[in-house]
């Protein structure tokens, strides 16, 4: 059976990169809408009922208006705005998140795609928190850097473009100083904190790719862990996973540095976590492309579950940056 389905935004950066993973497939037949009515909202409703799941790559107050056009209860949607990412009524989407996540995908009628330097933080810090290697009221810290796609195309513009008023040349850019990221309320929520960590997000000058970061004072953590104990935390939560990884000890060991471009073009976030030589503080990080498993290839292993195909279906080749 061909599933139906319609992504309303398919002209921004998310929407392509769904497009292309998806345009391909024998098993989905996407519903298109010529230039000129992807504003018109009659021609959005009726797409949008037409669908079998509708993917919503749109700003927050226009994708809740999309959820107000569809009056097909059969109609299953994916929001990738941050509009519904801490709604109780709207599910996950991060099926690795915990043992239940991805059944729950599965079952679901309504998903929020989670934010790319969420997906990062939350895939560290969730499972620590919930074995209580972190407690959830500790102050936390979370540093990340990211390429310039994921500001969108007027952000991409300005770094691509030498010829607008705004060009950026600079290598990197910290930005979101009055520590008010959008990310922020799902962070906390989904990690299973208490407070809103201190998150420092900075933009280099490459067009995708992510590393997130959580610097952690063991000595100040109750118990005192070691950083292979967090490790091992991880290893276990994560395993046989297909899109997130642990890497082992003697890996990290032989790491001089990290690649925030390392799995652009896939679905695969893989984690780390480094100690120091007394065993006293440790740095957690995750690598993933925030317009694959940050973005597009979230919401397609998203769908995939919602229709019941197999998660891997249409993400196990790396899509070209």
């Amino acid at each position: 059976m061909t599933a139906e389905v319609f992504i309303d935004g398919e002209a921004g950066t998310t929407g392509l990169q769904i497009r292309a993973r998806l345009e391909a497939r024998a098993d989905v037949r996407l519903i298109r809408l010529a230039d000129h009515e992807r504003k018109d909202p009659a021609a959005r409703a009726r797409a949008l009922n037409a669908a079998d799941l509708a993917i919503l790559c749109l700003p927050d107050q226009a994708a809740r208006e999309a959820v107000a056009l569809i009056d097909n209860p059969a109609v299953k949607v994916i929001d990738a705005s941050t509009a519904h990412r801490t709604d109780p009524a709207w599910t996950y989407g991060f099926p690795e998140m915990d043992a239940a996540q991805a059944a729950a995908v599965t079952e679901a009628k309504r998903i929020s795609n989670p934010g790319c330097y969420s997906t990062g933080a939350i895939a560290l810090l969730r499972p620590l928190v919930a074995a209580g290697l972190v407690p959830a009221d500790f102050p936390v810290t979370v540093n990340a850097v990211s390429g310039y796609s994921g500001g969108g195309r007027k952000l991409i513009e300005r770094y691509e473009d030498p010829s607008n008023p705004d060009h950026i040349t600079a290598a990197l850019r910290s930005y979101a100083l009055g520590l008010q990221h959008k990310h922020l309320p799902e962070m906390r929520v989904h990690s299973g904190l208490d407070h809103t960590p201190l998150f420092v997000p900075s933009v280099g000058n490459y067009r995708q790719g992510m590393m997130v970061q959580v610097p952690l004072q063991l000595w100040a953590l109750p118990g005192k862990p070691e950083p292979a104990r967090l490790r091992a935390t991880l290893a276990e939560h994560y395993a046989g996973q297909d899109f997130v990884s642990v890497a082992a000890a003697e890996d990290c060991a032989g790491l001089e540095d990290l690649d925030p471009e390392g799995l652009n073009g896939t679905n695969t976030m893989r984690l780390y976590v480094f100690g120091s030589p007394a065993g006293d503080q440790a740095v957690l990080a995750a690598v993933l492309d925030n317009l694959g498993k940050g973005a597009s290839g979230a919401a397609v292993q998203n769908m995939n579950l919602m229709l019941g195909l197999d998660p891997q279906t249409g993400l196990d080749q790396r899509l070209a940056a």
